[in-house]
């Protein structure tokens, strides 16, 4: 019973960055046009966000935590890689732009899924810890709705399609990570989670700097480098508003 009416606020805020990131993809789909013309600023946006997190935040916090954590980052953005090659090879015949979509959306999903994690995990340690985390997580949920749907749609998936995909990998995953890791979050060992939070890591690089970056460049945009610089300002105040 206790732990049923602790889990009651970190799930609250895991709901919380499921509808922030539901009224992206809502936006998103029903403005699919103004989406599509600005596609370039939101993918650079999410690539300065998602790298910046990642060397700034994740990776350090990692090391703190596990002295492998590095092994795993490389394990993390090789998986990625030979994940990626893989649907290259037996997917891509038949459609060789759904790789475009459904990588990015494995490492999303997993990053999101580890968002959920540590909602229990900061909430578990105090209410005020759980709030900045939250604040910091939360901003970042919009355009992450945005990006995954758009990524999906320029795979070739269709409307319907992209819109389901985008909300279970990008929304859902988060509340779910919650629901899971809040029973056996005081038995989880901190060198697991920092292998878990170094492949996290591994991945969102993968995303950002493999994906997102090679896909602005091929379609330049007058601002888009000023669209990435805003997304490293925006994880650079994340991270020192919650440090």
């Amino acid at each position: 019973m206790r732990m049923m009416s602790g889990l009651w606020i970190p799930f609250s805020a895991s709901l919380l960055a499921a509808l922030v990131t539901t009224i992206g993809i809502y936006v998103i789909r029903h403005f699919e046009g103004w989406g599509r013309r600005n596609s370039t600023y939101f993918a650079c946006f999410a690539a300065g966000v998602l790298i910046s997190v990642s060397f700034l935040h994740i990776v350090p916090k990692s090391l703190g935590m596990n002295e492998q954590a590095p092994l795993y980052l490389l394990a993390g953005y090789m998986f990625m890689h030979l994940f990626n090659r893989f649907v290259t090879a037996y997917v891509c015949d038949k459609n060789p732009e759904f790789a475009i979509g459904l990588v990015p959306l494995l490492g999303i999903g997993f990053h999101s899924f580890l968002d959920g994690v540590v909602y229990s995990i900061t909430f578990s340690v105090g209410i005020f810890t759980g709030i900045l985390a939250t604040i910091g997580m939360v901003l970042h949920e919009f355009p992450e709705g945005i990006i995954t749907y758009l990524l999906l749609i320029r795979g070739g998936g269709s409307p319907k399609q992209s819109l389901v995909l985008a909300f279970l990998a990008a929304a859902v995953s988060t509340p779910l990570g919650t629901l899971l890791s809040y029973p056996m979050i005081s038995r989880i060992e901190p060198s697991l989670l920092g292998a878990l939070l170094s492949v996290s890591a591994g991945a969102l690089i993968y995303v950002g700097a493999t994906h997102l970056l090679p896909q602005a460049e091929r379609e330049p945009a007058r601002y888009s480098l000023l669209a990435l610089a805003s997304g490293i300002l925006v994880a650079a105040g994340i991270i020192v508003s919650n440090g």
